[in-house]
């Protein structure tokens, strides 16, 4: 089985947390391509032939410009924090259409002590939201087959960062899954600890992951008219 991460990976990422620096980043940038940056891509291309057979629509996309992995550089313009580095590094498994249309996509974080696998709907436009929540209204059923089935429930935790304290405008109050519909977010997600990710059945892990929150997934394309 093959190893992507080790203690160096999370021992780069606590370095760069302590000195969020581009004098740091630069001296250890060597670190940066050998620990992180160079066995996550080898992982993003591994989880390719998984994904293809959850759906033909989704991309664990190597290319280092314009695919899965996220930029380690932070974009601090519009922030009080102006530190230059994330202090984590993620990837996205996107769909096909995401550059057209708000689409749902996976995700893998890695971070010492805050590592996660997740999936869904991450800050969607209120748009996108609307038609998530119309969805939900106009089909229960398979919402609560998809969403509250016992096994993702016991597996994944619903993200409840942020969450309406009332109920959206236009919808009933007396709807069975009312609270599902004041989620801003609809990530299901679980921590991956340390051992995992540094781990040789990181890349199983994920697999496994992945396919239990494809019916989720599919669902939210279904919501907004995308292929699964």
């Amino acid at each position: 089985m093959t190893t992507y991460f080790s203690d160096a990976s999370l021992r780069f990422l606590r370095g760069l947390a302590r000195h969020n620096e581009k004098p740091w980043f630069e001296a250890h940038r060597q670190d940066y391509e050998a620990h992180v940056r160079q066995p996550f891509l080898q992982l993003i291309t591994d989880l390719q032939p998984a994904l293809a057979t959850i759906s033909p629509h989704f991309r664990a996309d190597p290319r280092t410009v314009g695919g899965s992995l996220f930029r380690i550089h932070r974009d601090a313009r519009f922030s009080n924090d102006k530190s230059p580095y994330k202090a984590w590094q993620g990837a996205r498994l996107f769909h096909e259409r995401r550059r057209e249309v708000a689409a749902p996509s996976f995700y893998v974080h890695l971070q010492p002590g805050e590592s996660f696998v997740g999936a869904g709907l991450w800050h969607p436009e209120p748009d996108t939201q609307r038609r998530v929540r119309h969805f939900i209204l106009d089909n229960p059923g398979t919402w609560k087959a998809t969403a509250h089935a016992p096994a993702l429930r016991r597996r994944f935790d619903l993200d409840d960062s942020e969450v309406l304290t009332r109920v959206p405008r236009g919808f009933p109050a007396d709807f069975e899954f009312v609270d599902d519909l004041k989620h801003r977010n609809w990530v299901f997600w679980r921590p991956l600890d340390d051992a995992t990710m540094t781990g040789p059945r990181l890349r199983k892990t994920l697999e496994t992951d992945l396919a239990a929150l494809a019916p989720f997934v599919d669902y939210l394309c279904a919501a907004l008219d995308l292929e699964f």
